[in-house]
C-alpha cells in the first residue's frame, strides 16, 4: 500500500519537476511571468467592447479582487513550505476529498490554459498575416503548435531557464516602449462617453469583469512552486503582493494607452496593442509588438506545455491518478502524460474561440481561489499554534470580501461557462473514489 499522505509528505509538483532553489528575485520574476501572458496583448479590445473606456475601472476592480485573493494565498503560504499551493491548503483545511478535487482541477486548468495559449498564438499570427484569419488556418496553426511543443517535450528539455529569460525580455520590452511612447499620443476625446449607451446594460460590468479577470490569472503559480524556493514562508507573501500591484499598474496603463490612441476602433481590433503602436510609429511599432506577442505567447506556451503534464505525474506518483502517467521514455520524460496533456489541450483549443476559452479558464480558477480563501478562516482556528510569517489585516474582512466578490462574479457567468468551467469537479469524483485506497491517511 502507498505511504499515507500527510502535510509533510503530500504529493507535490516538486517530485516531478526538479530545480535548484529560487531566491526572492527569481521568485518575483517567476510570479510576473506567470501572470503576464497572451491576455495583455489580446484582451484590451474585449474590455472596450464590453464596457467602453470605463473598462479601465473594470481592470481596477479585478485588481482589487485579485489582491484580496493574493493576500489569502500570502497568509496560507506563510504556514507551509510544501509545493502544491491551493492543493496543499485545501487538503490541510478540508481533507482528502476537497484536496483531490482542487488538485484535479489544477491539472485541468493547466490543460485549458495550454489550449488558450494555442488559440492566442493563432490569433496573433493571424494579426500579422490577415490571410490566415479564418477558422481552418487557425486550427492548422493550433495543431502545428501543439504537436511541435509535444514533440520537443518528448525529447527532453534543457533550455527552460534561458527560454524563461528570453520570454521575459520579449514580453516586457515592447510593452514598456508602448507605454512610454503611447502616453504622448493619447486623445482625451476617446474617453467620452465613459460608458457608451450601447454597453450600459444590466450585467455588462460583470461580464467585462469576468472576461478581463483572465489577465490576472496565474497568481497561484508562484505558490505551487513553494517547495522550489529558499525561503517560501518569508518570500511568497511579499512576492504575491508586489507582483499583483505591479502587474495591475501595468495593465491599467496599457488599457489607457490603447483607448487613448485607438478610441472606438479598439473594440473591433483583433490585435489592439499592435494596431495602437502602428498608429503611433508606423509599421515598425506594429511589427515590434507582433514579434513580442508571438515570442511571448509561444514562450509561455512552451513553459506551460512543460509544466502541465508534471501536475498529472505528481498526483499519479501518490496514487491520485493512473500510474501509467508516471511512465518515462528513454529520454527520461513522462511521455504518456505529455501526450495526453498536449492532445487534451489541442482538443480544448479547437473547440472554442479565444474569448470563450478565456472565460472558461477564468471560471475554473475560482475552484482554487475560493477554497484557498476559505482555508485562511479555517487555519486561524486550527493552526493557532503554528507560526505564521504573514497575517492579513482587518481580521476576517478581506477573506470574506474575496469569497463574496468571487461568488458574485460567478453568479453573473453564463450557465454554459459554469458547466464547462467547473465540469472537472464532477469528472474528478469517480477518480477520487477509485484511487482513495492509495492515499488513506
Amino acid at each position: 500500500m502507498k505511504q499515507a499522505i500527510t502535510l509533510t509528505n503530500a504529493p507535490t509538483v516538486k517530485s516531478a519537476v526538479k530545480s535548484k532553489k529560487m531566491g526572492f528575485w527569481t521568485v518575483l520574476l517567476f510570479g510576473i511571468n506567470s501572470i503576464l501572458g497572451s491576455g495583455i496583448f489580446l484582451l484590451p479590445n474585449e474590455g472596450m467592447r464590453l464596457f467602453g473606456p470605463a473598462s479601465i475601472f473594470v481592470l481596477a476592480f479585478d485588481a482589487v479582487l485579485v489582491l484580496t485573493i493574493g493576500l489569502c494565498f500570502a497568509e496560507d503560504s506563510s504556514l507551509f513550505d510544501e509545493t502544491g499551493g491551493a492543493y496543499v491548503y485545501a487538503k490541510a483545511a478540508f481533507g482528502n476529498f476537497v484536496g483531490y478535487e482542487v488538485g484535479f482541477v489544477t491539472w485541468t486548468i493547466r490543460i485549458i490554459a495550454e489550449g488558450t495559449l494555442y488559440v492566442g498564438f493563432a490569433t496573433a499570427v493571424a494579426g500579422v498575416f490577415p490571410e490566415l484569419n479564418n477558422p481552418l488556418d487557425k486550427d492548422i496553426i493550433v495543431t502545428i503548435m501543439a504537436l511541435t511543443l509535444m514533440t520537443v517535450n518528448l525529447f527532453g528539455i534543457k533550455v527552460a531557464a534561458i527560454l524563461n529569460n528570453a520570454v521575459t525580455v520579449s514580453k516586457l520590452l515592447p510593452l514598456v516602449f508602448f507605454i512610454a511612447i503611447g502616453i504622448w499620443f493619447i486623445k482625451g476625446g476617446n474617453f467620452t462617453p465613459m460608458i457608451p449607451a450601447s454597453v450600459a446594460s444590466k450585467g455588462s460590468f460583470a461580464k467585462a469583469a469576468m472576461t478581463m479577470f483572465f489577465v490576472f490569472t496565474g497568481i497561484e503559480s508562484s505558490v505551487v512552486a513553494a517547495g522550489e524556493m529558499k525561503n517560501p514562508k518569508k518570500d511568497l507573501p511579499r512576492v504575491l503582493i508586489i507582483v499583483i500591484l505591479a502587474v495591475a499598474a501595468f495593465y491599467i496603463l496599457v488599457q489607457t494607452v490603447c483607448i487613448g490612441v485607438l478610441g472606438k476602433s479598439l473594440a473591433v481590433s483583433t490585435t489592439p496593442i499592435q494596431d495602437a503602436f502602428g498608429t503611433m510609429v508606423g509599421s515598425f511599432g506594429k511589427y515590434l509588438v507582433a514579434a513580442g506577442t508571438l515570442m511571448s505567447i509561444g514562450g509561455v506556451g512552451f513553459s506551460t506545455s512543460f509544466i502541465t503534464p508534471r501536475f498529472g505525474v505528481a498526483m499519479a506518483e501518490y496514487g491520485m491518478m493512473p500510474q501509467f502517467l508516471t511512465h518515462k521514455n528513454r529520454f527520461g520524460v513522462p511521455h504518456n502524460a505529455i501526450i495526453i496533456s498536449a492532445l487534451l489541450g489541442l482538443l480544448v483549443a479547437v473547440s472554442g474561440s479565444f474569448n470563450t476559452l478565456v472565460q472558461i479558464s477564468a471560471v475554473s480558477r475560482f475552484a482554487q481561489y475560493i477554497p484557498s480563501c476559505l482555508a485562511v478562516l479555517v487555519f486561524r482556528k486550527t493552526m493557532k499554534n503554528r507560526k505564521s510569517g504573514f497575517k492579513i489585516p482587518f481580521g476576517w474582512f478581506i477573506p470574506v470580501l474575496a469569497i463574496t466578490v468571487s461568488l458574485w462574479l460567478l453568479a453573473q457567468t453564463s450557465i454554459s461557462n459554469l458547466i464547462w468551467g467547473f465540469g472537472a469537479l464532477l469528472v474528478a469524483v469517480p477518480f477520487y473514489f477509485l484511487s482513495r485506497k492509495n492515499f488513506i491517511d
